[in-house]
């Protein structure tokens, strides 16, 4: 059924104007009052002004009248006409709202529905919900009514059409009041259904507080916002609510039409599906819109083009833009005005990001920062965390701290090409050292290493897009035993260097030669330097200049763009010269720390999931902490040994809070803190650390796709969408990141066509990236039951090792024997699983707990008919990481039991454990389930397919 088209007709009676939908047999309110209200008086159209002394009765209110004899109307809507009035019994002024009577002439059943929820609805009181004070029906007329108290002030729709846009604080402001009378809202089972300007009523901070009676703790909340100079908000009309029990009984008054306005309505009012609360923070996503541009983010002539605009999903961000939104506050209005309600944040969620948006709190933690207090307390405080600021859209609006600065790399000058790890060694060493500085704010390395060429090297694109303020460029020149350090700090805006000095030395005082740039620089940024800083910034990095060269040669091949991800190759070699750099300087810290990492990855990834790898990982970190226990790098890779090693999450949260109070600049530790918080299960929490890393590490890959990521599993795909396009605005020709947003459509929609293109377009024009693509490449083609394009995707791929999904990787034969089954080439198949099953089975007799490669190995034994074998396989993957356990890898666990239980022939279990995992945060999605011909075993089953359908975008 098709929602009626809005048009404006005349009344018959008087000519005002009037809603098509308003019913009332072409009369308007005024007109129906007129001719049913009965009581003292007569009403009429041009009646004297001394007819209506004393005003109009209704029952026991008194209609108040204007010295000209009009009614005193506050307002109309669909749903009715509101008066001011005074009830006579209490002698206490009212809003009266009389409904229309459309809804009086229903059938005996609808009214009895719509009587018993307004009045559930009447029955709630919340300090930010206008209390009604009585509902009922007039038996002369047969019209319903409902008086309510009185707010003096305006609706929020005059206040914008009388003064403007609001500001981003006062819009906050009474954002976080309508969020909660939303979630107590939401307990009482009750949905507004017609959120909007309108609808909600300022009292300005100068005017007599309402409601007296309250509570002294929400008077308490009430003056907190007064003090802040913000209104305080009424909504109302909640007299009308949807009690959520019976938001899908075909009968109800307010399900078997369209009940809202068009302009601020959800997409799911339109389809008349079931509402929640998620509904009404849609409502609200779309009424903060308004209040910061004065416009509706879609707009329309009728109800099909607003719902034509809703389903493109193409917000007119330049309108926040255009008003100087913050980035914060313009991230929360996107994610409230998701086309997927679970793609919204919840009223709880919401609360928080409100919070982290208000001035007030982005004001104490600037303050905590230039204290150096923050980074001891900012794990486990959400509120400390600042929102990621966009450094190419809202440069303006957030313009770069006086006190920032980005180390670029420095440009090797020597003859011999090999001496380029030794000025990257240079330059990070004088980066780290300035990065210890509480008083600075210093972009990480991943982010400033592609700036690498300084052909075209633009200081003002760089310094807007780091979002820093000043550069530091240099060069190194080698030769025998001597070094030449030049270095220069630059004004990124104008070009205008404020400081600069050339070193010529003996080679074994270059580490002197970084300490004293640094101390330069933070001298000319009139930076504090505290006697710890300053004892930092001074202590040499090695003793040996072989054993820095090592050194620095290894940490080209862990730090990567991907931040840690690299492959096993590169992770053995780097392991191999962190060891040699020590057993030539074995009082070299730092490269201790860095093997420590290196074993960590290594048995973390699967790469060597063995106690021997992690004893490794465990007797570098001992030789570090011998020379420097309290060193914040030592607690930092501390901190990854308990997380990548042990699962111990609260372990390493502690070590990343000491590490903190000395490493005040490191997005690691944000890094590091996002991923526990997810796989803790606190995915919101996980969300904003992620932005703070990506605030000191913008450029970085591995931040934002893991950023991208979390709204993935969530199923926030617009979201994924936005920060995967940060991506590709800094690297436009990224072959990765490319299919990684082409393949959103095949996950949410089912539709591989971008990817296909996608992928399609790669191979034309950029073949050398065919191994960095293939994973994608094979999911497209088993996803379109493609064999030959999966045969070449499989050629394609690097190395021995494929993702199958949810970073579960198996080995080359096993993808074989999955292609071949999808060619119903049962032969070729079992060849294939055989095959397989005899490495798997030395994988997991080498790494025994190691819960993904069990998945692996039951999949195996489900497709060669060892059905007792795959389900015991199956769940002790699960028992290896329990979702308590794992937030993040336990629910992989749990589908990929429902997977080899679905091969293996049991579709009750599969169907089971399936609907465990399906609800947000999830690794499951529509796509795969649709398409995938892994899942080809319950298709037909009514129980599957009910499954896929819950999933299915609306």
């Amino acid at each position: 059924m098709q929602p009626p088209s809005q048009r404006i007709v005349t009344c018959l009676t008087c000519g005002a104007a009037l809603e098509e939908t308003f019913g009332g047999e072409g009369r308007c309110m005024f007109c129906l009052l007129q001719a049913g209200i009965g009581g003292e008086q007569e009403v009429t159209q041009d009646s004297t002004p001394n007819a209506f002394e004393g005003g109009v009765r209704f029952g026991i209110y008194e209609i108040d009248c204007h010295a000209d004899g009009s009614l005193c109307e506050l307002g109309r809507g669909g749903m009715g006409v509101t008066y001011r009035a005074t009830d006579t019994s209490l002698q206490r002024k009212v809003a009266l709202k009389i409904i229309k009577t459309d809804i009086a002439e229903r059938s005996a059943d609808a009214r009895e529905r719509f009587v018993r929820e307004a009045r559930a609805a009447a029955a709630f009181r919340h300090e930010h919900i206008a209390t009604v004070y009585q509902f009922g029906m007039r038996l002369e007329t047969g019209q319903y009514f409902y008086a309510m108290e009185l707010i003096e002030g305006e609706t929020l729709d005059d206040r914008v059409q009388r003064t403007g846009p609001l500001d981003s604080r006062t819009t906050i402001g009474i954002a976080e009041q309508v969020t909660s009378a939303l979630a107590a809202a939401e307990k009482h089972g009750l949905v507004h259904r017609d959120l909007k300007p309108a609808n909600l009523m300022l009292v300005n901070v100068n005017e007599p507080e309402v409601g007296r009676n309250q509570a002294r703790s929400k008077r308490s909340r009430l003056r907190a916002f007064r003090k802040r100079s913000i209104p305080v908000v009424k909504i109302i009309d909640f007299g009308l609510a949807k009690a959520f029990h019976t938001a899908t009984d075909a009968k109800s008054l307010t399900h078997d039409r369209f009940v809202g306005t068009p302009a601020f309505a959800s997409p799911e009012q339109f389809e008349h599906s079931a509402l929640d609360v998620r509904s009404d923070i849609y409502s609200l996503g779309e009424t903060l819109w308004f209040a910061l541009t004065g416009k509706t983010p879609f707009s329309g002539r009728s109800v099909e083009e607003i719902r034509r605009a809703q389903e493109s999903n193409a917000l007119p961000v330049e309108q926040l833009k255009a008003a100087h939104v913050p980035h914060g506050l313009k991230s929360l209005l996107v994610s409230m005005l998701a086309f997927e309600p679970a793609s919204r944040p919840g009223t709880g969620g919401l609360t928080a990001r409100l919070q982290r948006c208000s001035p007030e709190a982005r004001s104490a933690r600037r303050t905590r920062a230039a204290l150096a207090v923050a980074t001891a307390m900012i794990f486990g405080v959400s509120t400390l965390f600042l929102a990621y600021r966009s450094r190419v859209e809202n440069v303006a609006l957030n313009p770069a701290p006086d006190k920032s600065i980005a180390v670029l790399p420095f440009e090797n000058l020597s003859p011999d090409p090999n001496n380029v790890y030794f000025a990257d060694g240079v330059q990070d060493e004088i980066l780290t050292r300035l990065a210890s500085l509480a008083d600075l704010k210093v972009i990480g390395r991943t982010s400033v290493m592609q700036y690498k060429s300084r052909v075209g090297r633009d200081l003002d694109k760089i310094g807007h897009e780091l979002g820093v303020a000043h550069v530091v460029e240099g060069t190194v020149q080698r030769s025998g035993n001597r070094v030449r350090v030049s270095a220069h700090l630059v004004e990124a805006r104008t070009h205008r260097q404020l400081w600069g000095q050339s070193f010529d030395r003996n080679l074994a005082d270059v580490f002197a030669i970084q300490s004293e740039v640094a101390m330069a620089i933070a001298e000319e940024l009139h930076a504090k330097l505290s006697p710890n800083e300053k004892s930092e910034i001074e202590r040499p990095a090695a003793k040996d200049i072989t054993a820095f060269d090592l050194y620095t040669r290894a940490n080209k091949l862990v730090l990567t763009p991907d931040y840690y991800v690299s492959s096993k190759p590169n992770l053995l070699q780097a392991a191999d010269l962190f060891k040699q750099s020590v057993a030539r300087d074995p009082s070299f810290f730092r490269a201790y720390c860095q093997l420590a990492f290196v074993h960590d990855a290594l048995y973390f990834f699967g790469h060597d999931h063995t106690s021997e790898r992690l004893a490794m990982a465990e007797a570098a970190i001992e030789a570090a902490s011998r020379l420097r226990p309290d060193a914040g790098e030592m607690h930092l890779v501390r901190a990854w040994n308990l997380y990548w090693g042990y699962l111990d999450y609260e372990g390493a949260l502690a070590e990343v809070k000491v590490a903190g109070q000395t490493l005040p600049n490191d997005p690691q530790l944000f890094f590091l803190t996002g991923l526990i918080q997810r796989r803790q299960g606190h995915w919101e929490e996980s969300i904003r650390t992620f932005e703070r890393a990506a605030d000191l590490d913008p450029r970085n890959f591995g931040v934002l796709q893991n950023l991208a990521g979390n709204y993935a599993t969530l199923g926030r795909y617009a979201e994924q969408q936005l920060w995967l396009r940060r991506v590709l605005a800094f690297e436009p020709n990224d072959p990765g990141t490319k299919v990684i947003l082409a393949s959103i459509d095949l996950y949410w929609r089912a539709n591989t066509r971008p990817l296909h293109q996608m992928v399609d377009s790669i191979r034309a024009m950029n073949p050398a990236a065919l191994p960095a693509i293939s994973n994608p490449w094979l999911q497209c083609a088993l996803a379109e039951r493609d064999a030959a394009a999966a045969t070449d995707a499989l050629i394609a791929a690097a190395g021995d090792r494929i993702e199958l999904g949810n970073d579960v990787f198996c080995n080359r034969p096993f993808v074989e024997g999955v292609i071949a089954r999808m060619a119903k080439d049962d032969e070729k198949a079992r060849l294939a699983f055989t095959a397989a099953r005899a490495e798997q089975e030395k994988i997991v007799l080498a790494q025994p707990n190691f819960g993904p490669q069990w998945c692996v190995l039951g999949l195996i034994d489900a497709a060669l008919g060892r059905k007792k074998e795959a389900l015991r396989e199956g769940r002790h993957a699960v028992e290896l990481l329990p979702v308590e356990k794992d937030a993040l890898r336990g629910p992989v666990m749990i589908k990929y039991l429902a997977m080899i239980a679905g091969w293996a022939g049991d579709k009750d279990l599969a169907c089971e454990q399936l609907t465990r995992v399906i609800d947000p945060p999830s690794p499951v999605t529509y796509g795969e389930l649709k398409l995938k011909p892994e899942w080809d075993p319950l298709r037909g089953d009514p129980r599957f397919e009910k499954i896929v359908a819950s999933l299915a975008p609306k």
